[in-house]
């Protein structure tokens, strides 16, 4: 068994303003494995990350502590009472930190959301990765962990210090979204019951339910209603008279629901989560997806919010296709024709009377609109109505350029042609009027409002966080609101105006290697927002270090970069003559190939991460920013 050798950099203190899931105090994590999880709740790139880590929980349940260190963006994250209803509604079954002033944060210098830090038994950090896709390198982390520190006698092993909150009955548990029925009746898809519900139309709060499609179960089943199984859907929308489609977000899944039989069928994705590299057209059930958020039917065709990675595709029921329909991957705020245009998390659609779409593109806080000409590539275009940045958000009313969402998650088109807008962290419901190019607020005070219809005059809204369906009138003058501005809260890097040695850290999960049987395996992407804030080294390249050029005219903003790197395993002969793989090791991945010891068939893996870096150029800060993939900065220095 090979020793693990990585820098000793001892774990600073975990600080926050208290815990939760651990009976308000701090887990006892002497002698443990220790993985830190920064994430925040709005973000559906940590949600991803809670998914890979639970079957890792699962594996190493004696030995391995995670830990959420809960490090908000917007100011309604900073709330602890909305903290403690995230945690119940993505089923956080671990001890979380919250950290609200960023301490630990800062203390583990940490610069995105999900980032993972992982403390052996003795107290040491021995490794860091920033994204998603690190499972399969964690389970080799955490098995040569294990083994060493079992060897030493450093190894604790234990029960979980988890402390699950007291359950609460309700008909509806965190509800996504809703749709009405030709007969009358509502659908509401019961995001935390993993379950679509049909309500009474006089009683759409949720006390009278009609009829109940899933099991309550998490997982991806197909049949009858009471069998049936989702895993926290959101969107609906109507295919025809009797046929409901549903966003099943963490199934990454579209499903229909038969509202005759009570039968629920898959018709696009795999179960499987989209990563680069995979297919982004073609038969619906042989495409992955990632995390599908709302749907809406345009021009015969259903557009979807794929949430997970900042896109709109399309689903074709008639030729059982799906396809990309704009956005590029990269996560921001940008203008333009559909291929190039940026979103941010896109969680909520609407089409208006006009065909337009209009977008709740939640992490940007924005209100966008996409025109089309028959879903035409070549002719649609992207414009942001509302919105100013990812960092950028508030509640402020009049002038559309000017105006502040936090967090909107739903839309609606109202027939005088505006649109409401379920302003989600601000529990408000604003209203953008086309007409006057104008944001009123119509209604406050609402739990986390995450989508509307309209109901016999009325608004019936999504109270996601109040477990319910709230019917509220319509006024006819909009509401004074005090005005606030904020930006995420998160420090601005300190960097010297000219040149800038930008260096992505990647170091292959043991027992694998940079895959460059078919190319490159890495790619960098820079730029920035303003875009007159790089004179040099904009652009798209393979070396994972890169010569920047920063505008000292520009006093701050955002640097965007996106990496992506692939590592497949390597032969177990080259692993083990170069100390890389444990015979043990070598066997267990044998094993799993269930391959001949004398063949090998390595499986490759694609690590991802896109990161929005607010900057300040300060003259003599650093002239220097290194962004950890997945390893340590050799260039820092170590205490």
């Amino acid at each position: 068994m090979r020793d693990i050798r990585r820098p000793r950099v001892r774990a600073p203190q975990l600080t926050g303003r208290g815990w939760i899931n651990s009976s308000g105090s701090e887990p006892d994590l002497a002698g443990r494995i220790v993985l830190l999880d920064f994430w925040t709740f709005c973000c559906a790139n940590c949600l991803h990350v809670l998914d890979e880590l639970r079957p890792i929980e699962e594996e190493f349940a004696d030995v391995l502590v995670v830990v959420g260190v809960h490090s908000p963006k917007f100011v309604h994250e900073a709330d602890r009472d909305a903290l403690v209803a995230a945690c119940e509604r993505y089923d956080v079954r671990h001890p979380v930190l919250d950290d609200p002033e960023l301490t630990t944060w800062k203390a583990y210098s940490v610069r995105a959301w999900p980032t993972l830090s992982v403390i052996d038994p003795e107290g040491y950090v021995v490794a860091q990765m920033s994204g998603e896709g690190h499972a399969h390198g964690l389970r080799t982390l955490l098995a040569e962990l294990v083994a060493q520190h079992e060897a030493k006698g450093t190894l604790r092993r234990g029960e979980s210090p988890y402390t699950p909150p007291e359950p609460e009955a309700t008909a509806l548990r965190f509800p996504g979204k809703a749709i009405a029925l030709p007969g009358g009746t509502y659908l509401v898809s019961d995001t935390a019951h993993h379950g679509v519900v049909e309500l009474d139309a006089d009683d759409a709060d949720g006390k009278t339910v009609l009829r109940r499609f899933g099991s309550g179960r998490r997982g991806l089943i197909d049949g009858a209603a009471a069998e049936a199984r989702f895993s926290e859907p959101q969107g609906l929308c109507l295919l025809g008279e009797h046929t409901v489609l549903v966003a099943d977000t963490v199934n990454h899944a579209l499903r229909t629901i038969d509202l005759i039989t009570g039968q629920v069928a898959t018709v696009a994705g795999t179960g499987r989560q989209w990563s680069q590299g995979s297919a982004t057209s073609g038969p619906a059930r042989e495409i992955d997806l990632s995390s599908p958020w709302d749907v809406v039917v345009a021009d015969g065709r259903v557009v979807v919010a794929m949430a997970g990675i900042h896109q709109l595709w399309t689903y074709d029921p008639a030729s059982e296709t799906v396809a990309v329909l704009a956005g590029t991957t990269n996560e921001g705020l940008v203008d333009g024709e559909l291929a190039e245009a940026w979103f941010s998390q896109p969680s909520g659609l609407a089409v208006d009377a006009a065909g337009r779409i209009w977008i709740a593109d939640c992490e940007s806080s924005a209100l966008r609109r996409l025109e089309l000409h028959g879903l035409d590539l070549a002719e649609g275009r992207v414009t942001t109505v509302v919105g100013q940045g990812l960092f950028d958000f508030g509640l402020r009313d009049g002038a559309a350029d000017q105006a502040l969402f936090q967090h909107p998650l739903g839309v609606t088109a109202l027939p005088d042609g505006s649109i409401a807008i379920s302003d989600t962290y601000n529990g408000a419901i604003r209203r953008y009027d086309p007409a006057t190019d104008h944001v009123s607020t119509l209604i406050t005070g609402l739990r986390e409002p995450s989508g509307a219809l309209l109901a016999d005059g009325h608004l019936l809204v999504v109270e996601s966080a109040a477990h319910r369906l709230t019917r509220v009138r319509l006024p006819e003058e909009a509401l004074r609101v005090e005005s606030a501005a904020y930006r995420t809260q998160r420090p601005a890097t300190e960097l010297a105006p000219g040149g800038l040695a930008l260096s992505v850290v990647f170091e292959p999960p043991t027992g694998q290697k940079l895959d460059e049987r078919y190319g490159p395996s890495t790619q960098l992407v820079v730029s920035a927002s303003p875009p007159e804030l790089l004179l040099a080294g904009a652009g798209r390249d393979t070396a994972l270090t890169r010569t920047l050029t920063l505008n000292g005219a520009i006093e701050s903003g955002v640097l965007h970069v996106s990496v992506k790197a692939a590592s497949c395993d390597e032969p177990p002969q080259d692993a083990m003559s170069r100390g890389m793989m444990s015979q043990d090791t070598m066997s267990q991945g044998m094993m799993s190939q269930g391959a001949d010891p004398e063949e090998f068939f390595p499986a490759c893996h694609i690590h991802q991460q896109d990161w929005g870096i607010p900057v300040k150029l300060v003259p003599g800060a650093p002239a220097r920013l290194p962004l950890i993939l997945r390893g340590f900065d050799d260039g820092a220095s170590q205490s």
